[in-house]
């Protein structure tokens, strides 16, 4: 039997793992636009995103507790449950960053916790509450993100249909870090949150917290991680993002980067755990429609597209693998 110790702070290590693995795969989405406009060097947005992402990651707890308690029930799960999850996110975004892509953390920990829970404790350990929270962040990630770009884009050419070129990318380009500030903010304050929960459930599960409250050091430890993650490996999806999908001027990084933004922000607010690889991307290719349909490269919009759909399932199946055979080895 493995003590109840040692496995804590194995459990812990994966998930600060996790989070750094989601630093190559996901925090690159707030930067993205900004660093291929030529806005901001790769050093200067990559500082912004680290402080701003922890920044956001400290606005509150609302995302946290969902994931930490309504996605599975914490009192019939246990540590092994969170390796597990943790186990199906490090295979498949290490695997989504060596190609390029940028996955859905969110996906993948929801789908390998689910995975795991099933495996542990059955059908009975997955809550609606915090299922439906996942499914309404679906729409708001895809539809709100895509139209929100869409939308504001045409609005703003039409604005500045009488604008001289070099005026608007000038006017832009300074607008634009506001923008790419805002979007650091609001993906630290709902994906920032969601191994913040993982990280507290854990604490929780190995009981060092007596409940669910997310302590100060957690956050500054898990946003610290998610930062140096994307350090060291955030440019491939910075180049798929922000250099493959469409065309980007600052005016349209502008767009896109608010528009998921808001859209993010809207979803913290209401304790939605969304993607927020889908809303930056979504908003990105709603942009790219305004100019023209065949603005959007379309084939590197399908390969992001597949890594999304297969996120669920491969995470899951991990997850529910990987907690049978845990379950084992720490019986024997």
């Amino acid at each position: 039997m493995l003590d109840g110790n040692l496995l804590l702070y194995c459990v812990l290590a994966l998930i600060l793992v996790a989070e750094f693995v989601n630093g190559w795969t996901d925090s690159p989405n707030a930067i993205a636009t900004v660093v291929s406009t030529r806005v901001l060097s790769p050093y200067q947005a990559l500082i912004m995103a680290t402080v701003l992402n922890a920044i956001g990651a400290m606005s509150g707890t609302a995302v946290a507790a969902t994931i930490g308690k309504d996605i599975v029930r914490p009192d019939v799960i246990n540590l092994t449950t969170v390796a597990a999850a943790m186990i199906g996110i490090i295979f498949w975004s290490t695997l989504a960053w060596y190609w390029g892509l940028p996955t859905s953390e969110s996906h993948a920990l929801i789908a390998g916790l689910t995975g795991a829970g099933l495996a542990t404790a059955g059908p009975e350990s997955l809550l609606w509450t915090g299922w439906s929270k996942v499914l309404i962040g679906l729409v708001f990630s895809t539809f709100l993100g895509f139209f929100g770009g869409l939308l504001l884009m045409a609005l703003l050419y039409r604005m500045l249909a009488n604008s001289r070129p070099g005026t608007v990318r000038r006017v832009f380009g300074r607008l634009q870090i506001v923008s790419a500030g805002f979007m650091a903010f609001s993906h630290g304050s709902n994906d920032g949150q969601k191994f913040i929960g993982v990280f507290t459930l854990s604490l929780l599960l190995g009981g060092i917290l007596p409940s669910f409250q997310v302590p100060l050091w957690v956050i500054l430890m898990c946003a610290l991680t998610m930062g140096l993650g994307t350090a060291v490996g955030g440019w491939r999806i910075v180049k798929t993002m922000g250099l493959r999908l469409t065309k980007l001027e600052p005016v349209h990084g502008f767009a896109a980067e608010t528009a998921a933004a808001l859209t993010i922000e809207l979803a913290t607010r209401l304790g939605i755990p969304l993607s927020t690889t889908h809303t930056i991307n979504t908003a990105i290719v709603g942009v790219g429609a305004t100019r023209r349909f065949s603005a959007v490269r379309w084939g590197v919009t399908f390969e992001i597209v597949t890594a999304w759909i297969l996120t669920f399932p491969v995470c899951g199946a991990i997850g529910w693998g990987a907690a049978k055979i845990l379950l084992l080895l720490t019986a024997a």
